[in-house]
């Protein structure tokens, strides 16, 4: 007879038919993200315990620390999830509309549809995820992934759409666009009215705000000054 514990706590145990050992282990792996999701929730980041969510989620300590090395990874996890709800989420929008600026408003509105369910617990952590040497931060090393991912879902939005810019601002933009992502998470992170239909608001009135810069970037006139901004860009990233 199996030992349902043991195959549990190890989904690689030799003898394991391979797609039920993974269907095991992505499962076993969700129920511990989506516990430690409402622990945090419920109890704040700082205050739960990766013995908490364990017995929670009714699986052994060691099995949590198998799929999920510390609480920080718990958070990448929800990260990586995000992105790809919202790239599964942006495929009907991007499908549909070829406007740049209508992809543009579409896709940041499923953001935000996606992190709805969270806003609550956005605010338990973010303290820890603005703090610059934290693995939580978006700009850390730990959190590339889903960084990556998500300046993907923006690079995706420009190169469908019928928008025609200066080459050199196509290779930043997307890049960019994910910074001013970044500014509207922050504003939506602290943003308590209902539902947060401020910063759907700053959404709608920003975005024709982009559509328009990203056009004038042609201008002969304006090439100048875009010059040195990506210059500017380029320096700040460089780490000497």
């Amino acid at each position: 007879m199996t030992n349902v514990t043991t195959a549990a706590a190890d989904p690689t145990e030799p003898g394991t038919p391979a797609p039920t050992r993974q269907a095991r282990g992505e499962q076993t792996r969700q129920l511990i993200l989506e516990t430690a999701l409402r622990l945090f929730r419920e109890r704040g980041y700082a205050e739960t315990t990766m013995r908490a969510i364990a017995k929670e989620a009714g699986v052994a300590v060691g099995n949590a620390y198998y799929y999920f090395d510390s609480k920080e990874h718990l958070i990448q996890g929800f990260y990586d999830r995000n992105q790809d709800e919202m790239r599964v989420a942006s495929v009907r929008v991007l499908a549909d509309e070829k406007e740049f600026a209508a992809r543009l408003r579409g896709v940041m509105h499923v953001g935000i549809d996606v992190n709805g369910p969270y806003h609550s617990f956005a605010a338990t952590f973010f303290k820890y995820a603005a703090e610059p040497s934290s693995p939580l931060s978006p700009f850390s090393s730990a959190s590339s992934p889903a960084r990556d991912a998500s300046i993907a879902i923006f690079r995706d939005v420009l190169d469908g759409s019928t928008v025609k810019l200066d080459p050199e601002l196509r290779k930043e933009l997307p890049e960019l666009l994910w910074l001013g992502w970044m500014g509207v998470i922050l504003f939506w992170v602290y943003d308590k009215s209902p539902d947060q239909r401020r910063t759907r608001r700053l959404i709608d009135g920003a975005v024709p705000l982009i559509d328009r810069m990203v056009s004038l970037s042609r201008l002969r006139v304006l090439r100048p000054a875009l010059r040195q901004i990506l210059a500017l860009i380029e320096s700040v990233r460089r780490d000497d």
